[in-house]
């Protein structure tokens, strides 16, 4: 099927916090019961329409355990999007995400975009991190945030499709460039990519000579 762009997206965040039941929801559109861990990586892919373009977005979910973590890193060069997942119900999950920014800010393309996501909004009765707290996580690390149910479908796909649309809008400004390699971003179609390099030449030269 047709796409304009190809995004690599990955999922990661601590082992138990419902990353392959977040993907299989966004993929499935159904709650994975019976989930195991993941062992190394998952890889799942789905077309969806972000502003008016058609984008595939590939995404890699990642194995949370800490014996894993080397295999897993090598998934994280040239991602253009992450979901960074802790479970609300989990202090520990939210206490390991720093570690895991580092590793996606050090490893994958310095433009990429991260959404904080906290999983499993439905046992808001079990809750161990608040809302608040998650957003001030978010804010001075500069995520976008959401809280979601893998287990409801509630905000799962929205999670996938605000990071696309920021995507989308990085590389409309220019600060994101599909031409780049490992840039987590590649043409769909031969036609957007040059009415792309076409539009870039029509913008005028703002430059100011000093």
């Amino acid at each position: 099927i047709f796409s304009d762009f190809l995004f690599k997206f990955l999922v990661i965040g601590n082992a138990g916090s419902g990353k392959s039941c977040l993907l299989h929801q966004f993929i499935e559109s159904k709650f994975k019961d019976e989930s195991s861990h993941t062992i190394g990586v998952e890889f799942g892919s789905k077309i969806v329409n972000v502003g008016g373009k058609s984008v595939k977005l590939q995404i890699w979910d990642t194995a949370g355990q800490e014996r894993f973590r080397s295999v897993t890193r090598s998934y994280y060069r040239g991602a253009a999007g992450a979901l960074l997942v802790y479970d609300i119900t989990n202090r520990e999950s939210f206490s390991a995400l720093a570690n895991w920014l580092s590793d996606a800010r050090t490893l994958a393309s310095p433009n990429i975009v991260i959404l904080l996501v906290g999983n499993k909004k439905d046992l808001d009765g079990e809750r161990e991190v608040t809302f608040l707290e998650a957003s001030r996580f978010a804010q001075e690390n500069e995520l976008m945030f959401l809280e979601t149910s893998a287990k409801m479908g509630e905000n799962v796909e929205e999670a996938f499709l605000k990071c696309s649309k920021t995507i989308l809008a990085k590389i409309e400004t220019g600060e994101l460039d599909p031409e780049r390699i490992g840039s987590g971003i590649q043409y769909g179609d031969t036609t957007t990519r040059r009415l792309h390099r076409e539009n870039n030449r029509r913008q005028p030269d703002c430059f100011c000579r000093m």
